[in-house]
């Protein structure tokens, strides 16, 4: 018996938030807003008076959009938390992507799922359960529900968990 693993469809598209494609990307170094702060990573962020929040409901998404916060590497967390659960720290600086690629984790979509050079979405209403937060990524386009994030694109299809690669073309 071999001690190698073996994908029998394929491989799992990321972490949420882990930078995919280093050659390519922009990276900028910001502080978070303590008072409301940005509780994932792999999510869309804004700045407000110099500081990353994230996108509220109330949002103007394509207004507002500045990048996505990134996972950084290499971290340790303080507390005991699950390989990509891991949730930002408030008082350290964040990385904020706003040019490249990166996996997201993606509230897979009833109607449509994501596929090479589809939309990326952003939730604007609160799904009431915790499973699609405002602000989470999401491939369908429903305007009542979601707003397209601007020069942001998934790349491919999203694994079983939802994670799934995206690029995004600010800069």
């Amino acid at each position: 018996m071999s001690d190698r693993m073996v994908f029998v469809t394929r491989m799992p598209a990321g972490i949420p938030g882990a930078v995919t494609r280093v050659e390519h990307a922009t990276i900028e170094p910001q502080q978070m807003d303590t008072g409301t702060p940005v509780t994932a990573y792999g999510v869309p962020v804004k700045h407000v008076a110099g500081l990353v929040q994230p996108i509220a409901a109330a949002d103007v998404v394509a207004n507002v959009f500045t990048g996505f916060i990134m996972r950084p590497y290499p971290t340790q967390s303080l507390v005991n938390e699950a390989l990509g659960v891991m949730t930002p720290l408030l008082d350290q600086p964040v990385d904020e992507l706003v040019r490249g690629y990166m996996t997201v984790k993606c509230n897979m979509a009833l109607s449509a799922k994501p596929a090479k050079d589809g939309i990326v979405y952003a939730r604007k209403t609160d799904h009431g359960a915790g499973e699609y937060p405002i602000g989470g990524i999401e491939s369908d386009a429903d305007s009542a529900k979601n707003e397209a994030i601007p020069h942001t694109f998934f790349t491919g299809p999203a694994d079983s968990d939802g994670n799934v690669e995206i690029s995004v073309r600010i800069k």
